[in-house]
């Protein structure tokens, strides 16, 4: 279906409304408000943003699967895999989770880009991967030199491995 330029925007302006809606605990307000704006021209990033937000209801399966709704309206999304991995691993399915994060890795419209990185660090650390899991901070250091978790992660696995 074929959307105006209008009700993309209208669209864009309720994704804006719902995140905000988030970010003030208010998630009842913005899953209504992320359903609106699917429901006004539906994107990858509507389903994505829904996602996270039935997630942090730990509504897990519903998160997943509004993500795997956002990859095929656009595969190039990162963010969709990302949070699949996610969510997998808030399920005790860190195995599951790595092949979603490598895709997110690799996605050509992803940001932050450091964060699959971090996620995948966690599980290789967790499964004992150590030096697959410091690759895997370093690199989101690279990424996000502002970000205290990868600095920190590197020092402790650093400690670990000497």
């Amino acid at each position: 279906m074929m959307h105006s330029d209008e009700d993309r925007e209208h669209a864009e302006a309720l994704l804006d409304e719902a995140l905000e809606l988030q970010r003030q605990g208010a998630l009842d307000e913005a899953i209504e408000a992320y359903r609106r704006s699917i429901a006004t021209c539906a994107t990858a990033e509507g389903y994505t943003y829904l996602g996270w937000a039935l997630a942090q209801q730990g509504k897990l399966d519903e998160a997943i699967e509004h993500c795997e709704i956002a990859i095929r309206l656009d595969p190039e999304l990162g963010n969709a895999y990302n949070d699949i991995g996610v969510y997998l691993m808030r399920r005790g399915e860190p195995d599951r989770a790595i092949p979603w994060l490598e895709r997110a890795k690799s996605a050509p419209r992803y940001t932050p880009r450091h964060f699959p990185h971090l996620n995948l660090g966690q599980i290789f650390a967790a499964k004992g991967m150590l030096v697959r899991a410091l690759a895997e901070f370093e690199r989101a250091a690279v990424l996000a030199p502002a970000d205290t978790l990868a600095r920190h992660a590197i020092d402790a696995l650093s400690r670990r491995l000497h």
